[in-house]
């Protein structure tokens, strides 16, 4: 098994990152989705309610569930990560943590559904920044390996 990911690992990188593009594409714009919907007139939209879930269910969750497979994939390929090292452990807690959030954003999708948000666009703006955040401590992490 471990010489298949090996022989692999390119293409397993390659489609890694592009299921964490579309990922991240989707954890940016959620928020910003319920920006607008809490600040309509109104405060209930089915347009707004169409875009989110479908965001979430069509594009989101499958390349949250893609990257966590290929990035596993890649985690047991031999000779990449030097677990002694600290990156890794940085990496998985950035990771881990993008994971809650979006999970948050999934409960926060349902609280509007069921009429229940309590929270203002100014506070989904700064939870916006949340995955900024991980992001840059991912990358970091990865690129620089500390």
């Amino acid at each position: 098994m471990t010489d298949l990911l090996a022989i692999a690992y390119p293409w397993i990188k390659a489609f890694h990152i592009m299921a964490v593009i579309s990922w991240m594409a989707g954890i940016f714009y959620l928020p910003r989705l319920f920006v607008y919907h809490v600040e309509q007139k109104n405060g209930e939209d089915p347009i707004f309610e169409m875009m989110e879930e479908k965001l979430l269910r069509v594009i989101m969750n499958p390349a949250m569930v893609v990257t966590w497979v290929l990035g596993l994939c890649l985690v047991f390929t031999p000779g990449i990560v030097d677990w002694g090292s600290v990156w890794p452990w940085v990496k998985a807690a950035g990771v881990l943590a993008m994971t809650w959030f979006h999970h948050w954003l999934a409960k926060r999708r349902k609280d509007f559904k069921e009429g229940r948000n309590t929270l203002t666009g100014r506070q989904y703006r700064m939870m916006n920044e949340v995955p900024t955040l991980l992001m840059v401590m991912i990358v970091l992490a990865v690129v620089v390996r500390f």
